[in-house]
């Protein structure tokens, strides 16, 4: 029996996508525009981020190669046999299946669609992303092309947001703030963070699902931390139960259709001492004055200077972490990062309407000292024309998150 290389295989009808037709043949046409800018003949995606905004298809590696071919008259996704027909089923566009059967079959499905005869002349790739042994294959199949990174011109696309993708991050934002409620409710001594978390999660899901019932639901999740768990924005859940007076972190992560946003908010358990009152009342004057910088016309690296200065004046920059926000859009903490759009001092990027945005200052104190512990605060903004709109509306700060059994 003969095994094929790749085939195509529509199994089903297409299903509806987490946005509008409209909205991919806008996205392509702003893309090919910059195809044409840069006289790129070919553009082969390869992030998980790039293939879901440009097709709507959110692939699952599992170790094995993913794609998207775009030309000026084709789009087509690369997708393995594992998966079926789904790809072809939640993508806007073309689908073709490659084959476990031999080695670089991947590939050869790639150039089944561009032809080996009349090969580019130039091919964009994401550097950012493209393993060095598909990069050099590529080089090889294609040995009379130049390949250029397109990575950092995708990123500047992705960062100014349509009204359907503004749409569903007011909707994740809202469901965050669901996630946040349920959690509070759950929030005793001797329950632990992990039990916590679960109750979140699965409150969230349920409105994602409720919300956009043909979506498919993967990766909501929640980190809640406690103690000195506490101290890495990004530490998981533990099985550690709470105890009264605990500094707590609660962490809500609703994904929609890859579509990530976030709430985050310090808390404690029942009693605060002084010196945790007063660091965590400095990092609430940063953030608020953090949000009433984000509006257009503000770069980041200022926004950043001022918050340091302020930081400084309260006596805690030293125990600042990391950045005071980040876009939002599709991204995760699997994948995706639009790394123009963050508030730091190296990021020289000016804000303008239609850009999304979190403040989220932070700071960390070491055990064994005064007010030991994690503090951050984490809202998202939407930027308009003249102003920004807080999108999070969960309640911060000592007078309602200091959590009473």
């Amino acid at each position: 029996m003969e095994r094929p290389d790749f085939f195509e295989l529509k199994n089903g009808s297409k299903v509806k996508l987490p946005f509008s037709e409209q909205e991919y043949k806008n996205r392509l046409n702003k893309l090919r525009e910059e195809m044409s800018k840069n006289n790129l003949d070919m553009i082969i995606l390869t992030s998980m981020h790039n293939i879901a905004y440009y097709s709507g298809f959110i692939y699952c590696s599992f170790g094995r190669p993913y794609g998207c071919v775009i030309t000026n008259r084709k789009v087509v996704t690369i997708s393995a046999n594992i998966d079926a027909s789904q790809p072809w089923r939640r993508s806007a566009y073309d689908n073709l299946i490659y084959t476990d059967w031999k080695r670089d079959n991947f590939l050869k499905a790639i150039v089944s669609i561009i032809g080996k005869n009349k090969p580019p002349k130039n091919i964009g790739i994401e550097y950012d992303h493209i393993t060095l042994e598909v990069k050099n294959k590529l080089k090889s199949i294609f040995s009379f092309s130049n390949f250029s990174d397109v990575s950092k011109k995708l990123m500047k696309l992705r960062i100014i947001k349509s009204k359907e993708e503004i749409d569903i991050i007011k909707n994740g934002a809202r469901i965050a703030d669901i996630g946040a409620e349920e959690i509070v409710k759950n929030i005793k001594v001797g329950e632990s963070e992990l039990e916590i978390a679960i109750a979140g999660r699965d409150k969230m899901e349920r409105e994602i699902a409720k919300t956009y019932p043909d979506a498919e639901y993967m990766d909501t999740w929640v980190w809640f931390q406690s103690g000195i768990n506490t101290d890495g924005a990004h530490n998981p859940k533990t099985s550690r139960k709470l105890k009264s007076g605990d500094i707590l972190s609660l962490n809500t992560f609703p994904m929609i259709s890859g579509y990530y946003t976030a709430l985050e908010r310090t808390l404690f358990l029942e009693t605060i001492d002084d010196a945790s009152l007063k660091a965590w009342e400095a990092n609430i004057k940063v953030h608020e004055r953090g949000l009433e910088l984000i509006k257009p016309g503000m770069k980041c690296s200022e926004i950043c200077h001022e918050l340091n200065d302020l930081f400084a004046q309260l006596g805690y920059l030293q125990y600042r972490t990391f950045g005071y926000g980040h876009s939002f859009g599709m991204l995760s903490h699997f994948y995706g990062r639009e790394a123009g759009l963050e508030l730091r001092e190296d990021i020289d990027t000016v804000l303008e309407a239609n850009m999304v945005i979190s403040m989220e200052p932070m700071i960390m104190i070491p055990e064994n000292k005064p007010g030991a512990g994690g503090y951050r605060e984490h809202d998202i903004l939407v930027i308009n024309e003249k102003n920004s709109e807080n999108i999070t509306k969960f309640p911060y700060g000592p007078e309602k998150n200091i959590i009473k059994n």
